[in-house]
């Protein structure tokens, strides 16, 4: 049987500004999201029937998942498709779960372009993108899994600055941040929509202009779970980190560095207790 694979690579946000709120209560962001150095593997073969299992450091947090997002994925594309045939998904998960860098939004959105290749579907990434959102605020940007700015809800999606070659650390202090409960400890007022620049050209020139934004919800999740404080300290304290910040709504942080080497080289000197994970920015 022909099986194919796909990379679900982490989606890691620079920044990430609350600008304000809906009617029906979803919040309206402006980020820019990026990916890597770290990612799921997911397998398909063909089979009559669709079926999933679970392996890897992080498979046994999703066992107890009745409707997996990938099976949600894979059944929204059948449907879109007119697909009969089903398919057997193999996940192996390297992300850590409830970690704010879109692990299960990266595994469906991986889901719908590996089995549009298994089932020869040969759908564009515009109408992968389309089935996506129903499914996930975040799963739309994960589809093309490239470098792209993210606002209304995370369906908004264009083309972020051209990004230079540098290295990315996440670290992850193995504690699981619920998102709602993050949303729900922020407090203050809403922050304008960033201005960014057409192209970076150096690592610490991204840097420095990303100091400058923020992650509004670094401070809520802290509240609820100090430890991040902890690996934010480590993060800044590695040599040759430009800048460090939490991702999403936690509790993985990231920290940005001239090249991979180095940030390859600080993630074996974090503590062996938490997860990291150091390498290349996809640009």
């Amino acid at each position: 049987m022909t099986t194919l694979e796909e990379a679900a690579p982490a989606k890691v946000n620079l920044f990430l500004h609350v600008t304000g709120r809906r009617a029906d209560g979803y919040h309206l962001l402006d980020s820019l999201a990026v990916f890597g150095p770290a990612a799921d593997r997911l397998a398909a073969a063909p089979a009559d029937q669709l079926s999933l299992t679970l392996a890897g450091p992080f498979g046994e947090s999703l066992a107890a998942e009745p409707d997996n997002l990938v099976l949600r994925a894979a059944r929204t594309l059948a449907a879109e498709a007119g697909v009969t045939a089903g398919a057997a998904l193999r996940l192996e998960k390297h992300l850590p779960v409830a970690s704010g860098i879109g692990g299960g939004s990266a595994d469906a959105a991986a889901a719908l372009r590996l089995l549009n290749r298994l089932w020869g579907c040969a759908l564009e990434e515009t109408v992968l993108t389309r089935l996506a959102a129903p499914l996930g605020a975040d799963i739309p940007v994960c589809v093309a899994s490239r470098p792209a700015r993210m606002q209304g809800i995370g369906e908004q999606i264009s083309p972020g600055p051209t990004l230079p070659e540098c290295g990315l650390l996440l670290v992850n202090p193995r504690v699981p941040v619920a998102t709602p409960a993050v949303f729900r400890a922020r407090q203050g007022g809403f922050s304008p929509s960033a201005t960014l620049p057409g192209a970076w050209g150096s690592a610490a020139a991204m840097a420095a202009d990303l100091a400058r934004l923020t992650n509004d919800l670094e401070a809520p999740a802290l509240s609820l779970c100090p430890v991040i404080g902890e690996v934010l300290a480590a993060l800044r304290a590695a040599p040759g980190c430009l800048l460090a910040r939490m991702s999403g709504s936690g509790a993985t942080c990231f920290g940005i560095f001239a090249t991979p080497a180095e940030a390859a080289a600080a993630a074996r000197g974090m503590p062996p207790a938490w997860w990291a994970a150091g390498g290349a920015l996809i640009t």
